[in-house]
């Protein structure tokens, strides 16, 4: 396992704020052809009771897998990043993500196995808004492909 196996637990200090913008959430519903008029205009989305518009449900992946590049880079680690894919992905909500929240992530290193030759490393992201209300946790699997020819 070319993995650090002693990093399982390890948390990171929290990323900078992201500022969810409104455009960036019509942005990513047409990105990914979602016609929610909830996720495009503020009139739907007020009427729903959000203050503006709702994000989709995997828009956090575009600002938590930023955030994780404190985990994939920390060199102690020993991910070779040319051979990393993205296994898979999950979220549990809170509340829906929308336009205006201010919102931190604080990852952690949940897990570190290895599976037909390869590293596995599981990430959990906790996202809350600046003033600490829970929003989203996401897990994420990395996968370092080849890694037991090392």
């Amino acid at each position: 396992m070319a993995l650090n196996p002693d990093f399982i637990g390890r948390t990171y200090p929290p990323s900078e704020p992201y500022l969810v913008g409104r455009e960036k959430i019509r942005e990513f519903a047409r990105a990914i052809g979602d016609v929610n008029p909830a996720y495009h205009e503020v009139a739907a989305a007020q009427g729903l009771g959000y203050a503006d518009v709702v994000a989709p449900p995997t828009f956090a992946f575009t600002f938590v897998f930023a955030s994780t590049e404190v985990v994939v880079m920390d060199p102690d680690l020993g991910l070779d990043y040319t051979k990393v894919v993205h296994g898979e992905e999950s979220f549990s909500y809170s509340r829906p993500i929308v336009a205006g929240d201010e919102l931190v992530v604080i990852n952690t290193i949940e897990n570190i196995r290895a599976a037909a030759g390869n590293d596995m490393i599981t990430v959990k992201s906790t996202v809350s808004t600046t003033s600490g209300e829970p929003v989203v946790v996401t897990s994420m699997v990395i996968v370092a492909r080849g890694t037991d020819a090392q």
